[in-house]
């Protein structure tokens, strides 16, 4: 069963300072390794005066792929608390980078795990979480009879139509949640009398954003 999982539709960045130190945090969408490393070079020339650009980042739908860095602070009070709050936030396919000004006070190993993840939670605030629902596109096919039935059912259950075609017969595709497709077929089914012809055209993942639908695919070319 496909699972639905959640990304940065948009990067973002956010700042904090902690006695006199400032910490920056830049958010952005990757899907590969080799994105995530180039975004931490852009960053660091960006900032090539700071002490510290610690990252972490989580690559793949799943979680698959995760790495982490401290970047000279003391083990275990930047990359790992930033990868906390990523996880908590349950995103994927992100790269966050946090720079930091030392403001010429220590903070302590508790001082630096805190200012870390608020900077990360900050930089997340300006960001655009969405997130991406399995999903088939479900081609129907009907006579000019049927398809008035069938509109008014994809509209009770507030399902999309990708697009339409009319000729001698009406052709809709409509983008159909993966847990509503076994219902809505017997639905279309039993409002037509059996008449309507209906083909699954592929799996996709979507998601909402400004009340425009999103379709995702990854750099494979992938859906």
């Amino acid at each position: 069963m496909r699972k639905s999982y959640r990304i940065l539709y948009q990067g973002g960045t956010g700042e904090i300072t902690e006695k006199k130190s400032r910490f920056i945090a830049n958010l952005k969408p990757v899907e590969s390794e080799e994105e995530a490393l180039a975004f931490i070079e852009e960053t660091r020339k960006r900032y090539w005066d700071a002490r510290h650009n610690c990252y972490a980042w989580i690559i793949g739908r799943g979680g698959e792929e995760k790495r982490l860095s401290d970047d000279g602070e003391p083990s275990q009070t930047a990359g790992k608390p930033m990868m906390d709050v990523l996880e908590g936030e349950k995103l994927v396919n992100l790269c966050a980078v946090v720079t930091r000004y030392f403001g010429g006070t220590l903070l302590g190993t508790g001082g630096l795990v805190r200012a870390y993840s608020k900077a990360v939670q900050e930089g997340l605030k300006n960001c655009t979480v969405l997130t991406a629902e399995p999903a088939v596109k479900l081609s129907v096919t009907t006579d000019y009879n049927g398809i008035g039935k069938i509109q008014y059912l994809l509209g009770q259950r507030e399902i999309t139509t990708l697009g339409t075609e009319y000729t001698d017969r009406v052709e809709l595709t409509a983008l159909v949640p993966d847990e509503a497709l076994d219902k809505l077929q017997a639905d279309i089914t039993e409002v037509t009398g059996g008449r309507a012809g209906l083909l699954l055209s592929g799996e996709v993942y979507y998601g909402i954003f400004n009340k425009e639908v999103i379709l995702f695919q990854d750099k494979k070319g992938r859906l």
